[in-house]
């Protein structure tokens, strides 16, 4: 997965939130664990550029 498809798939997550859509408990139980999820990988890639960035201007 990249940024980028990570970044989509959280807005459509969010945004199917946000629009009430008819959830049970479980099921926005598992969108927000799977919002999680792309929020630490996208964290993770931020981190990543941070720390090459670092590198090649030492």
């Amino acid at each position: 997965m990249t940024y980028d498809e990570a970044i989509t798939k959280l807005e459509e997550l969010v945004q199917s939130m946000e629009e009430g859509d008819a959830l049970t408990i479980d099921e926005y139980k598992q969108k927000a664990k799977e919002a999680k999820k792309l929020i630490q990988f996208c964290q993770q890639q931020i981190t990543g550029l941070e720390n090459e960035i670092k590198e090649a201007l030492q």
